[in-house]
């Protein structure tokens, strides 16, 4: 049987070299059928090991359905002048419109975004879909049959968010537009 030790090390090295979030019961399965109680318990060591508040620089959250390694965000200037990068890449006003749009009213049509921003977003569209925070997922049966969008399992890893009931209520994101007028006021929800 292995040690604890041991399994802690192996889930280790298994979120180091994942790229996405991993679920608990595929994480558990590195393991024999009878050594999994143990080994969810190793997990557990490990994310409170590399927990928020353990200091290191390195931290194990949950996202998107599983668990992942990343660096601590207070760090990420030390990363950027490492690989001499000049920083994120941000995206527009226009574009945090229309992916709240999309968040908050998917499945949603690209003619219903535009419906709702009242200008053309078929750009920004076109680079949420290029960064991967959203995705077609299917037609409307309606004339024309325009796309559906929707978010990406990205766009929950991107925002920190275990599923999309983690969205802030829509007030909070009034509150922050202040006396602007937000995209998803134009119909109450």
């Amino acid at each position: 049987m292995t040690d604890s030790g041991e399994m802690q090390a192996a889930l280790e090295a298994v979120l180091f070299v994942a790229s996405e979030p991993i679920p608990r019961g595929k994480l558990l399965e590195i393991f024999d059928e009878g050594e999994r109680e143990a080994a969810g318990e190793a997990l557990d060591t490990v994310v409170s090991r590399y927990g928020a508040e353990a200091g290191k620089g390195v931290l194990v959250e949950e996202v998107a359905g599983g668990f992942r390694l990343v660096t601590r965000p207070e760090l990420h200037g030390y990363l950027r002048k490492f690989f001499e990068v000049t920083g994120r890449t941000k995206l527009s006003m226009a574009a945090l419109e229309t992916l709240a749009i999309v968040a908050y009213r998917q499945p949603v049509t690209g003619p219903e975004v535009q419906d709702y921003r009242g200008v053309n977003s078929s750009g920004v569209l076109k680079t949420l879909l290029e960064r991967r925070l959203i995705k077609i997922a299917g037609r409307k049966q309606v004339v024309g049959k325009p796309f559906l969008y929707r978010t990406t399992r990205e766009f929950l890893m991107h925002f920190g968010l275990e599923s999309l009931e983690d969205l802030p209520p829509l007030e909070e994101i009034e509150d922050v537009f202040g006396a602007q007028q937000t995209p998803l006021e134009l119909e109450s929800l």
